[in-house]
């Protein structure tokens, strides 16, 4: 998404904007895209939302740590640090 293209999703814009703010790990503009959903939308909204987002965090996580294979375009993409890492040696061996 470019984060200008109205999606037909009520509030888009707020929400969006505190997706943006997350990812980039930006915490004043986090705290200004919640202030503005919550004006937008109320405090539930805005809590069901951040709980959205931190959810997709988690699920990566667990998916990671369970050993899901990385689909080809991410194991491509990483190949060279998680070499570097040293990280290829925590694969599941093959029984």
């Amino acid at each position: 998404m470019d984060g200008a293209t109205d999606t037909g999703v009520p509030h888009w814009a707020e929400l969006v904007a505190l997706v943006d703010a997350t990812v980039a790990r930006d915490g004043a503009a986090a705290a200004e895209a919640r202030r503005a959903l919550v004006a937008a939308m109320g405090e539930a909204a805005m809590i069901d939302a951040a709980a959205v987002i931190g959810g997709f965090d988690g699920i990566t996580k667990v998916a990671d740590a369970t050993g899901i294979p990385l689909e080809p375009g991410k194991a491509d993409a990483s190949a060279e640090w998680r070499e570097s890492l040293g990280i290829d040696r925590f694969t599941a061996q093959k029984t």
